[in-house]
């Protein structure tokens, strides 16, 4: 039988070596992008999910109306790469040569790879209020403590004394703005997340950046957006389109860990007037797999995206 070898504080003070190199050449070679077409924002996204009596739920917040990327849009949590998110390589429960892989993109730099996990995580955080960190609720406490005194992330995250969490965030699709998009004013390439909520934790809007935040099914999500009740960006209704087809957390991380994160960049173009984008699979679309359920293009109509097939179309 194998016993499990203790580990010495050499080897620790090893791996952080290696990790704090890791970091130092992630941070002199990060590509942040400029926001156009050909250099995207890197960025993360967490679709943060819990069971609820009636079945799946997850969480959406409402960006400020005065916001400059999708102003009083619901969204799921997130936000660019930062350049200080390299510097918590380090604290990361997965070794950064893990990630790559992790994400589906085996070719990304591990360090870049391990930063959009950081990424996410801190963005959760800073938003809505939960940390995935094994902390307890005092813990988490006293780190929105720390943030709210405007004390940086990675101050917050190195007096931890705990791993942060980045098992717990399982890659579940990739997001790249359409080249030919008449309607962003920046591009993104972002890499979304799915996870359960941590136990004991709540999670509720900042006041600043975002000013409203709700539990929904994903089916009732798209209902109020189709209602006209809260407005939804299309990859917000593709991704609620995907989740509304599962019961519960647990078959949606079982789905996130069987299969490799899809890459969905859209492509935009004109019919009979009227602006559409469509996906992968689409007659339109130069990739003709499907990648996604639900609908395989929307039209810009009523001021928002719609599918063709109406909301039908959505809940399938």
């Amino acid at each position: 039988m194998d016993r499990k070898i203790p580990r010495t504080r050499r080897a620790e003070e090893m791996d952080m070596r290696t990790d704090r190199g890791v970091a130092l050449a992630t941070i002199s070679l990060m590509n942040l992008g400029d926001g156009s077409p050909a250099s995207p924002f890197p960025s993360a996204t967490v679709l943060m999910l819990r069971d609820a009596p009636a079945g799946l739920e997850v969480f959406l917040l409402e960006r400020h109306g005065l916001s400059e990327v999708l102003g009083g849009a619901y969204v799921f949590p997130g936000g660019k790469l930062d350049r200080a998110d390299a510097e918590l390589l380090g604290m990361l429960d997965q070794p950064p040569s893990a990630l790559p892989v992790a994400l589906g993109e085996p070719a990304l730099d591990e360090g870049n790879a391990a930063a959009l996990y950081v990424a996410a995580i801190r963005e959760v955080f800073e938003e809505a209020g939960v940390l995935f960190a094994d902390i307890g609720q005092d813990g988490v406490q006293a780190a929105q403590a720390l943030h709210r005194a405007g004390r940086a992330f990675r101050d917050v995250a190195e007096g931890l004394g705990v791993p942060l969490a980045a098992a717990s965030l399982l890659p579940w699709s990739r997001w790249v703005t359409p080249l030919n998009s008449v309607r962003a004013r920046k591009h993104f390439d972002a890499r979304f997340f799915v996870a359960g909520v941590p136990p004991g934790q709540e999670p509720v809007h900042d006041q600043h950046e975002t000013t409203e935040s709700v539990w929904l099914a994903p089916a009732a999500a798209l209902r109020e957006y189709w209602e006209g009740r809260i407005q939804l960006a299309a990859p917000q209704i593709m991704s609620l389109a995907q989740l509304s087809r599962f019961r519960d957390v647990a078959s949606v991380l079982a789905d996130a860990r069987s299969r490799k994160p899809p890459r969905i960049q859209p492509e935009a173009f004109q019919e009979g007037g009227v602006n559409m984008v469509c996906y992968p699979g689409d007659s339109q679309h130069s990739l003709q797999t499907r990648l996604l359920p639900g609908p395989s293009r929307l039209c810009w109509r009523n001021d928002r995206y719609e599918p063709e097939g109406g909301l039908e179309a959505l809940l399938g």
